[in-house]
């Protein structure tokens, strides 16, 4: 269970994060173009269309960049460091990318670009489930 700072969802990401606490990965898509959009905004960045609605993808990924921390001046964070977080990106579109933390066994010496990673979902006391990826 962390002990790290919640979230503070809009309610744009509400089916986000509702997603989370079902133990689904769900992406805001248009109906109109196809297009995947994450953080879920109000139009689509493709053809600026309007009728969107949120998909499930598979939770599968690969590394694309990412950051080692050793030192943070985050509440809640310092008692954690070393820790991993980066960019995920999702094979369902071309640059379909999700930031998150990093984990796994020895994650900090094992962590590379192209690593594959598969999302699991952490709760937050008094939030929710939040995603995390974990290396395969």
């Amino acid at each position: 269970m962390w002990t790290r700072t919640a979230p503070e969802p809009s309610e744009l990401a509400r089916p986000f994060w509702e997603g989370c606490n079902e133990g689904r990965l769900l992406i805001q898509r248009c109906r109109t173009c196809g297009t995947f959009i994450h953080h879920p905004e109000p139009e689509c960045t493709r053809c600026r269309g309007t009728n969107l609605f949120f998909d499930e993808v598979s939770g599968r990924g690969r590394i694309d960049t990412f950051t080692v921390v050793h030192r943070s001046f985050v509440p809640g964070y310092q008692d954690i460091t070393p820790y991993v977080v980066g960019w995920i990106l999702l094979p369902e579109q071309r640059n379909l990318r999700v930031f998150s933390a990093i984990l796994g066994e020895g994650v900090t010496a094992r962590v590379a670009i192209d690593a594959p990673v598969e999302v699991r979902f952490e709760d937050v006391a008094g939030f929710g489930a939040v995603p995390v990826f974990e290396l395969t």
